[in-house]
């Protein structure tokens, strides 16, 4: 028991000692959290100039090409020089000959019937003259002669026969200019189908050819596209042609070209719900201007990019910059991260136009916040003086076909 006693006064009493230590014990020194500010990336919003640009992309392709066919039959007897493929020829030359013998015998033939026919009707004239004499010598003026007696049916044989001689002519003297392959416009071979010594038939295919005056490129076009462009109306003259910028691959090198919308096709198609516009570019291959740069060849697969209606005094920034649900990252005068809901006008893949949002100058975060929480401490990145990495093209950079910096 007195054991017992003694051990629970201990107990007690050490109790009672660490009690007088915890509440005599100085109070711990407070400190001030501080909040570490995220560090982030921002552009400038910037205000659009000049024209909204619609980008589309196609194919260049020849306005005029012709499949050459034989008209007459006959031996091939000489091939141009040009006649080959990717061979330049102009208007009028001879690509290709088919033995003409035949046809030139065929036309002196048709020759001398016409001469024959024209002898004969010059001998009926005659006939009907010295009748008509005749007739009146003996009856004088009292009766008028029938057409038999004054050979007027024989008379009008002979001239028929004279027509249809002179068709003859006509007929031989098309055949023989059918041996000789020619086309009214300066174009280009895209394949040759016949070889020296070959025999052709009326309609046997010879190769291809297209004019180089022209190209034009089909553009397909969505209706929110449509929306911001002023296009030339469907079978109706309108002096208005929107220029377009077109570029493109060519031997490993970025070539440009321009050239203007000419039509719109005016059916919507059924499957991709698309229209297109026609874009026509002169001298596509640089043979009558003597332009500087790439030719743009037929089959080139180009990005266009088309002067649509104005856009000035909207804010224009990079695509990345826009949040879900229409929303942009901004930094308030205080430092802190705003979240501001914006009303996009026209959205394409790497820009965007926005109305009653911001406005320019307005600083833009375009790095990826994981936990975006409106008030939270941002700090803007130094850049040195350096360019943002993200730019929007301005609509002249896009027009002159400017790359894209970011």
């Amino acid at each position: 028991m007195i054991v017992a006693a003694i051990c629970l006064a201990i107990i007690v009493i050490a109790i009672v000692l660490f009690a007088l230590m915890v509440g005599n014990r100085p109070a711990p020194e407070t400190r001030e959290v501080n909040q570490t500010a995220m560090l982030v990336d921002t552009i400038d919003a910037e205000e659009a100039r000049g024209p909204f640009m619609v980008e589309a992309q196609g194919t260049v392709r020849p306005v005029t090409q012709t499949r050459l066919a034989a008209e007459v039959s006959g031996t091939i007897v000489e091939v141009g020089e040009d006649f080959v493929a990717g061979g330049f020829f102009e208007a009028g030359d001879v690509l290709a000959r088919i033995d003409p013998s035949d046809y030139e015998a065929a036309l002196l033939q048709a020759e001398a019937e016409l001469a024959s026919a024209r002898a004969r009707l010059a001998d009926e004239s005659a006939r009907s003259d010295q009748a008509r004499r005749d007739w009146e010598r003996l009856h004088g003026d009292s009766r008028h002669p029938g057409d038999l007696v004054l050979r007027l049916p024989q008379v009008a044989e002979a001239r028929a026969a004279v027509q249809a001689a002179e068709a003859g002519v006509l007929r031989a003297r098309r055949n023989l200019d059918r041996t000789e392959i020619r086309l009214p416009y300066d174009g280009l071979v895209r394949s040759r189908d016949v070889d020296l010594g070959q025999y052709v038939a009326p309609g046997t295919a010879l190769g291809v050819t297209f004019s180089v005056a022209t190209a034009e490129v089909r553009l397909p076009l969505s209706n929110q596209d449509l929306a911001f462009l002023d296009l030339p109306s469907s079978g109706r003259s309108n002096d208005w042609k929107p220029p377009v910028r077109l570029r493109g691959e060519v031997a490993g090198q970025q070539g440009s070209w321009t050239g203007r919308i000419i039509r719109t096709e005016g059916v919507v198609d059924e499957n991709t719900r698309l229209s297109y516009a026609v874009v026509e570019v002169d001298d596509p291959y640089n043979l009558e201007l003597d332009r500087a740069g790439a030719p743009l060849q037929i089959g080139t697969f180009v990005e266009a990019v088309i002067e649509g209606r104005d856009a000035s005094g909207l804010i224009v920034l990079p695509r990345q910059a826009l949040r879900e649900d229409d929303q942009l990252y901004l930094v308030d005068e205080n430092g802190k991260l705003e979240i501001r809901p914006v009303e996009v006008i026209r959205s394409t893949t790497d820009r965007v136009y926005l109305q009653n949002a911001i406005k320019a100058g307005d600083p833009v975060i375009t790095t990826a916040i994981q936990a975006p929480i409106p008030g939270l401490a941002v700090q803007i990145r130094e850049t040195d003086g350096a360019e943002p990495e993200l730019r929007v093209r301005p609509a002249a950079e896009l027009a002159a076909g400017a790359e894209d910096p970011s």
